[in-house]
């Protein structure tokens, strides 16, 4: 069992070093594999701790880190548009919030270079996965989350919806769910690598033994893709103005500062503050023609004697959406921030880590405008091997 154990350990960090050389663009045209593996091992080794000051910062001796995480989210996506039915104004406001979502998954990785992958086990329908690739001065992160909703709160201003059913128009059973697939990359560069290290805090592939600061450039993008483009979700692509498909686009730049914090030995307390200029602000959206029109005109629609069930079967049965094409609209510049915070403690191979996020992405057309906020909470267990 011990003998199988090793070999399965051994297996993984080769696996894993191999996904790494892949991203990082090596080439294994010449000499054994084996004999690559070990080079780029010495590589990575001599690149964590060059030019650090080890009395700020050490490596540990294990190289290779197996995490398991756990992972609290939540997305919530705002959209909100304004038009007229009949020559009655209304207001809707489609608000999709997911419960607080719980994930559990692995990462493993050889000093900083690595992927995790995390399931859904309560909550949305989903699944993260994730990149990362830190340095010295340097790092990569790359995270992509995918989810599907089928019971979104539709709120509607409107003298067409009578007084008593108000209060329940929000509660609305989609037959299709709304897709959603968010992906969000961000690097950084630290001008005082020497003494500061950001890895400390967020893979842990190396200790910060002092307490420290550094002056940081970062670079953040965020790609949100929302479609609820399907016959069955014609009501509301009508109510949305037409609107049944958005992407977004948005590029950012900041320099910020970040103070690692070593209160007792082990323990690291970490504090990021960057005002970020999104350069970068686009939209595309997918228009779509539908007969819903059409369907007010049958005397079925406004038949106070035809049933719910009755009436939804009729409707589904005959819905129908037509694409109309697309525009792509460039908003100008603006500005946000970001911040961050993490908990660190090291107990000789093991280390234990929370830490947190918050994006927001917002985007107008016409009379349609929305938000999509995105936040986590990481929570992570991990032994160096």
């Amino acid at each position: 069992m011990r003998n199988m154990t090793a070999s399965w350990m051994k297996a993984l960090k080769h696996l894993t070093l191999v996904i790494c050389l892949s991203v990082c663009g090596q080439t294994m045209a010449q000499g054994s594999l084996l004999s690559l593996i070990r080079k780029v091992e010495a590589k990575i080794d001599s690149m964590t701790v060059k030019g650090v000051d080890r009395r700020y910062i050490d490596a540990p001796e294990k190289p290779w880190q197996l995490i398991v995480r756990g992972n609290v989210s939540q997305t919530v996506v705002s959209m909100r548009t304004q038009g007229d039915i009949a020559g009655v104004e209304y207001t809707a406001r489609p608000y999709l919030k997911t419960t607080p979502s719980q994930y559990v998954g692995l990462w493993a990785g050889y000093r900083g270079y690595g992927l995790g992958y995390t399931v859904n086990v309560g909550g949305d329908k989903g699944a993260y996965l994730t990149f990362g690739a830190t340095g010295g001065s340097y790092g990569i992160n790359v995270r992509i989350h995918s989810f599907d909703n089928s019971t979104p709160s539709f709120n509607l201003n409107s003298d067409l919806i009578p007084e008593e059913y108000k209060d329940t128009w929000h509660k609305v059973q989609l037959t299709d769910p709304i897709h959603v697939r968010t992906v969000i990359a961000d690097g950084y560069y630290l001008f005082n690598s020497k003494k500061f290290s950001y890895a400390a805090a967020y893979d842990q592939s190396v200790i910060q033994k002092r307490s420290a600061g550094s002056l940081m450039a970062g670079l953040m993008y965020n790609y949100t893709h929302i479609n609820y483009s399907s016959d069955t979700n014609g009501d509301l692509i009508y109510m949305m103005n037409g609107l049944g498909r958005v992407k977004l686009w948005q590029g950012s730049a900041g320099v910020g500062y970040a103070y690692n914090w070593v209160p007792a030995s082990g323990l690291l307390v970490n504090v990021m503050a960057m005002p970020m200029l999104t350069f970068v602000n686009k939209l595309k959206a997918y228009g779509y023609a539908t007969n819903v029109e059409q369907l007010m005109k049958d005397p079925f629609f406004w038949d106070p004697d035809v049933s719910n069930e009755a009436w939804d079967e009729w409707l589904y049965r005959n819905l129908h959406i037509t694409p109309m094409g697309d525009q792509t609209f460039n908003s100008g510049l603006s500005l946000g921030f970001d911040a961050r915070l993490s908990l660190t403690y090291n107990m000789g191979r093991c280390f234990f880590n929370a830490y947190g996020q918050f994006n927001n992405i917002r985007y107008h057309h016409d009379s349609t405008n929305g938000y999509l906020n995105d936040w986590f909470i990481n929570t992570s267990f991990g032994v160096r091997l």
